[in-house]
This record gives structure tokens, sequence and C-alpha cells, in this order.
């Protein structure tokens, strides 16, 4: 990684995690357990990506990083909350996760279910809570998040992940999968940021055809790297999607025109944040950076 974005991404990481104790701080009393398990799984590391795009996106539209604090959170507690669901034994059913036990295998399997219900859920509270927001951007990124993140988003694309396991692979399914329940939610980190900074319709555009290309190219490399990383650098078991018969860009088109592919929409997100210039430069170096990653 570019040792500039290196320091950015640390410098933006450290505001992220800030923010994310500040809207989920520790309790006590006999019912703690649950928020509890819902910071196991939101301060277990992760590369907090999407709140980092959606406040480098405020910034470069004239808005505050403060400003989208909380918006930028939302998509961190929406994230994490897929995360659990998705390595549940009726999903995924994966035991590690970012390294360490997953949500289901440190506490248990009803609490998991509902730590993922409870950082959804706060996910829209701390947005619609948000004073530092004018009202109608409030219910912009309240209205995102939810296209993004429900049936015809991320959900719609686990649902039919699932239904087409060992199907045969076909290149519009993977693009369908891929689209929806990756590339939409990274989309909506952007344009999220855009929202909060009072963005037009020009710059709105702009950056959601970078959100898109990125979001695409993010989860070819995660089918590059199931194929070809190790369970060290991923922090999870890999190799399970080929096991599992899973819809992939490499299943169906081989690994080589996958990372073709993958070059190809970060060349797409660059040009899409050109017109920007310098002020740019970190969404350009992290659209490069999603495919060259090894985690």
């Amino acid at each position: 990684m570019d040792g500039r974005l290196k320091q950015r991404l640390a410098q933006q990481r450290g505001i992220v995690e800030a923010g994310l104790e500040r809207y989920l701080p520790e309790e006590t009393g006999a019912f703690s357990r649950l928020t509890e398990a819902m910071r196991y799984s939101v301060f277990s590391g992760g590369k907090r990506l999407r709140p980092i795009l959606a406040l480098e996106t405020a910034v470069l539209l004239g808005g505050t990083a403060e400003t989208a604090l909380a918006s930028a959170c939302a998509t961190e507690f929406i994230h994490t909350y897929s995360l659990i669901h998705d390595d549940l034994p009726a999903m995924d059913d994966d035991d590690i996760r970012r390294g360490r036990p997953t949500c289901h295998r440190a506490f248990d399997e009803p609490l998991a279910i509902l730590a993922g219900d409870g950082l959804l859920t706060a996910a829209f509270e701390i947005v619609v809570a948000d004073e530092g927001l004018p009202a109608e951007r409030r219910v912009a990124v309240a209205a995102e998040l939810s296209r993004a993140n429900g049936r015809h988003g991320m959900v719609g694309g686990q649902a039919a992940d699932i239904a087409l396991e060992g199907s045969t692979p076909d290149l519009e399914a993977i693009e369908y999968i891929h689209a929806h329940k990756t590339g939409l939610p990274l989309r909506a980190a952007v344009r999220i940021g855009a929202l909060c900074a009072g963005a037009g319709e020009a710059d709105v555009a702009r950056i959601s055809s970078y959100g898109e290309s990125i979001g695409l190219a993010f989860q070819i490399a995660d089918d590059l790297l199931d194929e070809t990383g190790t369970a060290e650098e991923m922090g999870k078991a890999v190799g399970k999607d080929r096991a599992r018969g899973k819809m992939t860009y490499p299943a169906v088109v081989g690994t080589e025109r996958a990372a073709a592919r993958a070059q190809e929409l970060v060349r797409t997100a660059l040009d899409a944040v050109e017109p920007y210039g310098e002020p740019a430069w970190c969404l350009a170096e992290i659209a490069k950076y999603i495919v060259s990653r090894r985690s």
C-alpha cells in the first residue's frame, strides 16, 4: 500500500473508531450481554472502508468529516450486521472472522442473530437522531441505506447467492449477485458522503459511478482471494466458495479474466473522480488498493 494512503487511512480510521465508540458505548447491567456481542463484532478489526469512503466523499464535495460521521458509522453498523448473519450456520457457517471466533461462536447463535438485528436498527437510529444534519438530508441518507441494503440490495443479493449455490456458473447471475450484495452497499457509502455534503446531482452521479465500480471490483478481488489467498492473510477460511459451488467470477470466467475485469472497473472508477483532480487522490488510491490487497 502506498505510504501516503496508509497514513490517511490510519487517520480516518481513528476518526471512525472514535465515532463507533460514541454511538455504541459499553453498557453494564443485567441485559448488557447483547451490547457486548454487538461491540465484539464491531470492534474486531476490519478496514473501515465504508465509513472512510463516506468521510472522504463528504470532504471532497464540500462537507466535513464531523457532519458525515454518524452516517458513516451507520454504514459500518450495517456491514457488521451483515457479516454476523453471513457467518451463521444457516448461511455460510463460518467459525472464524478477522482472525477470531465469529459472533455466534464467541457467544451463541440466538445472541448473534440479535446482535445483528441490534446493529441494523442502531444504524437508522443514529442517522435520524443526528442533529448535525438537516432533516431532509437525514431522510435521504436513511433512504439510501434502505435501498442499498434491503431486498433490492444486499439482502436480495444474498438471497440470490443462496438460491443459486451449486448451479451452473452464469455470468449474468454472478453480476447480479455482486452488484447487489457488495456493489450497492459500497456505492451507498460514497453516495451518503455526498448527501451529507449537500452535493448536487452531477457530483452525486459521478461519485455513484465511482462507488459502483469499486464495489464490483472489491467483490471480484474477494473471489480471487478465496482462490489464491491464505487463511492467515484473510483472517477466515478460504476455498469455501468453490467447495460449496458458489457463484464467483473465477468460476465463471477464470482467474485471469476475473483479474482483468477488476482492473477495468478500477479504471472506470478513476475516470469518475478524475475531474476533481488532486483533492480526490485518496479515493483514487483506494480504488487501486481494492484490487491489490491481500486480505
